[in-house]
């Protein structure tokens, strides 16, 4: 069933499924994403697809809100911008981005969303937080310093590979990506080497074994094209 909104005064028609970040899509609006990667389950997490939605008192996640008939909404407003660069502020402030050493220098999405966003710099303190890199792996390599806990690799393992090797450890400024509850990911029994989370990384905060500044590129595509052909039974005869 077709279903008809406003997104940002103009008049958009949608699936009656469809969330409010996929109905901005299709009709050619930007909403700025972290956590969101076609291909994956939206967990609502990153907060930057908050939108204002005529009746409700609070901002609402796009990626996780389905639509309504008449729906009024507007996704770039001044609150909207402003709450947007405090938070892309406070991701760069958290951990230890330094994007000029970074093997995903010049193909980040938090980098491209602070440029987007008009960021020059952090207005809050840098913790410094003393985090490890994981190079136990024979392929790839995990670096918490840059992970900014979109989970994005948890669902693509969990979701497309099936092996759900990828867990979150902790809460707030303390959690972690894990693999296997706690043990060095060169040891898991259940990672299968097959890279999507890697590929699934927004960040430099998995990368390649090797790889150096700003060499990491990655073809995020695949992963949508992999679960729809699973999905659609194409490779079964």
């Amino acid at each position: 069933m077709a279903r008809t909104l406003t997104i940002n005064g103009q008049m958009v028609s949608a699936r009656d499924e469809d969330t409010i970040l996929r109905a901005a899509q299709d009709a050619g609006i930007h909403i700025p994403v972290l956590c969101h990667l076609d291909g994956l389950s939206d967990v609502g997490a990153c907060r930057f697809c908050l939108v204002e939605v005529a009746g409700s008192n609070r901002l609402l996640p796009a990626c996780t809100t389905r639509i309504q008939e008449g729906m009024v909404v507007q996704t770039d407003t001044e609150q909207l911008r402003n709450y947007r660069r405090h938070l892309i502020e406070l991701l760069f402030a958290e951990r230890n981005h330094v994007c000029a050493v970074c093997v995903a220098n010049g193909n980040c999405e938090m980098q491209s969303l602070a440029i987007q966003l008009g960021m020059t710099h952090s207005r809050y303190d840098y913790m410094f937080p003393s985090l490890g890199v994981d190079l136990s792996h024979e392929r790839f390599g995990l670096d918490h310093n840059r992970c900014i806990m979109c989970t994005r690799c948890v669902r693509a393992c969990d979701e497309i590979e099936g092996a759900h090797t990828l867990d979150v450890f902790g809460r707030g400024a303390k959690a972690r990506i894990v693999t296997d509850l706690g043990m060095p990911w060169g040891e898991s029994p259940t990672c299968t080497s097959c890279g999507k989370c890697v590929m699934a990384c927004p960040t430099g905060a998995l990368f390649k074994q090797g790889s150096t500044v700003a060499e990491m590129t990655r073809d995020r595509s695949k992963l949508n094209f992999l679960k729809t052909a699973r999905e659609e039974r194409k490779w079964i005869v």
